[in-house]
């Protein structure tokens, strides 16, 4: 099994943003961040699982995710994400996402457990380092479809 610790933050909500990523397996560890100059909580919640889940090259493998956002492990655990996809997304935020998110999960079994942020959790709160550093380092991407969507 492969655990997949994430994070995200941004400054301002929509502002300046990122993710932080452990990737676990047999006690080996990856680090991954990435920040972006516009962006919201939500989007770099989620981007979080799916870049960890991008980062696993081999299909088939279970995936426990853990995460401190409500946002990203109800939608999955508690249906509502399918729900949205018979809906074809209509009037839902970060859909670009999602879809994102659907396509790299098919390929493994995903499971998530929600932590509470700030509480002590080791790897969350490393990854909320990661996260925070990211989005405030001087080299932050552009968050194409986001900086779209605000016109």
């Amino acid at each position: 099994m492969i655990k997949i610790f994430t994070d995200g933050s941004a400054k301002g909500n929509p502002g300046p943003g990122g993710y932080g990523v452990i990737l676990d397996y047999q006690g080996k560890r990856k680090e991954m961040s990435e920040g972006f100059r516009l962006t919201t909580n939500n989007r770099m919640e989620l981007l979080a699982v799916i870049k960890g889940l991008e980062a696993i090259k081999k299909p088939g493998w279970e995936v426990l995710v853990y995460s401190d956002s409500k946002y990203v492990v109800d939608a999955v655990e508690k249906g509502w994400l399918a729900g949205w996809v018979t809906k074809n997304f209509k009037g839902k935020k970060n859909s670009d996402l999602w879809k994102r998110y659907l396509k790299v999960a098919e390929k493994h079994k995903v499971k998530f457990n929600w932590i509470k942020g700030h509480a002590g959790h080791p790897e969350n709160e490393r990854c909320d380092r990661l996260a925070v550093e990211a989005g405030e380092g001087v080299n932050l991407k552009v968050d194409e479809v986001f900086e779209q969507e605000q016109g």
